[in-house]
């Protein structure tokens, strides 16, 4: 395979994980990323003469640990990281030969370290997106609604901070887990949603995110299985994962939930999600990831019953407010609304949500565009599909939404 194709499938599966296995090493997260930054580029220049080595992950680790141990020769103040970086080069067959598929697996371990106490709380999330599951600094600016300049400045500050306090690179006592486990977890559900909102297809990363974020809440039941939203967490993707393939049809088009194919979900998938979501309902602490599994656990019976419980929705979503009102929610429970009430009680809820939060809200101003399209109000319709199809990223849902409006025209 090519030299630059191997390099680009490494930086997709597997950045996360060497960072991961550097950082708790070496104790500096940056170092760590600006030191595989160069072992990546070394490849580059050299796999293409060399031939890509036997185990290029081994190769990638060697080089950037070299860098690391020079940067420290540099830097005397860093002479116990020097230490700590020659002797784990002792280890290194050994830990090969226990973990057959590369490197022993620090991803859960630095994400509960990003979630440290001594952490800015609003920065464990974003530092665990990138750090851990890879996102640049413009993917979670956008989901923070901040410049990428002001996020990346956040960043680094945090990431100093894991270095200057000297926090330990190791997994919190059994009591402290419950603490981080909240972080930890909306940092795995931002890095699925982050593929799963988009559905053309065309970058393999977005459903190599979705595996991993799946992969990642799996381990996080195992550490913690008295952790009713964990259960909920995992449940919530795997409904979500089992309707991946019938978001599109054959040439590529975006399908929205009401008109899915039910035939081509996952029925497996959605098994283990009811299960899942059965399991945490048994550790009575209802939570958010719970209620959000419960509203696709309803909409997944439209493969049996042929239909959808609107009204329950209704009520979920009521549930869901109370605990966690974000514009997510509350724009999901007028599309409910309208479907159990009525077209002018969903609209008349809709334009209740304050006007400076859904200015820039994509799922607001298609909602909106599609009730008002119902309502034949076709002028204000014309305006909030403008809207939404400015503010849609996804080539393919932007597709959707031209072909919707360019029906008022007909």
């Amino acid at each position: 395979m090519d030299a630059r194709r191997v390099a680009e499938m490494l930086a997709c599966s597997s950045y996360g994980r060497l960072v991961a296995y550097l950082a708790s090493r070496g104790r500096d997260v940056a170092a760590a990323e600006d030191a595989l930054g160069d072992a990546f580029l070394a490849a580059l220049k050299t796999w293409p003469e060399t031939g890509v080595p036997k185990n290029p992950e081994s190769w990638l680790v060697v080089a950037a640990r070299n860098r690391l141990i020079d940067a420290a020769r540099r830097d005397r103040v860093h002479e116990n990281v020097l230490e700590t970086l020659k002797s784990s080069r002792l280890l290194l067959s050994t830990e090969l030969s226990d973990h057959p598929d590369g490197f022993p697996d620090d991803r859960l371990k630095l994400l509960f370290i990003c979630a440290h106490p001594a952490i800015n709380a609003t920065m464990h999330t974003p530092l665990m997106l990138q750090t851990v599951l890879g996102l640049s600094s413009a993917q979670i600016a956008s989901a923070f609604l901040v410049t990428p300049a002001t996020m990346s400045q956040r960043l680094v500050r945090a990431k100093v901070k894991i270095r200057d306090a000297g926090i330990a690179f190791e997994l919190p006592e059994t009591d402290e887990l419950p603490s981080r486990l909240a972080a930890v977890l909306e940092a795995i559900y931002a890095a699925y949603t982050n593929a799963w909102e988009t559905i053309d297809g065309g970058d393999p990363r977005h459903r190599g995110f979705a595996e991993e974020a799946i992969w990642l809440a799996r381990l996080c039941v195992q550490l913690i299985p008295q952790a009713p939203e964990a259960h909920g967490l995992l449940a919530l993707m795997l409904y979500c994962e089992a309707r991946r393939d019938a978001r599109r049809s054959a040439n590529g088009a975006y399908i929205p939930l009401a008109q899915q194919d039910t035939r081509l979900w996952v029925q497996h998938m959605i098994d283990e999600a009811e299960r899942e979501l059965a399991h945490a309902a048994t550790l009575k602490q209802l939570g958010r990831f719970q209620l959000e599994a419960a509203i696709q656990s309803l909409h997944t019976q439209r493969a049996v019953t042929q239909q959808v419980d609107w009204e329950t929705l209704t009520f979920l979503y009521e549930g869901l407010i109370q605990l966690s009102p974000t514009l997510g929610a509350l724009v999901s429970y007028a599309a409910a609304i309208t479907e159990a009430r009525g077209l002018e009680q969903g609209l008349g809820y809709l334009k209740t949500l304050p006007t400076a939060a859904v200015e820039n809200y994509q799922p607001y101003w298609a909602l909106k565009a599609h009730l008002l399209k119902q309502l034949d109000h076709q002028s204000e319709a014309q305006q909030a599909y403008a809207r939404a199809i400015g503010l849609t990223e996804d080539a393919k849902v932007r597709e959707f939404l031209l072909r919707q409006s360019m029906l008022l025209d007909e």
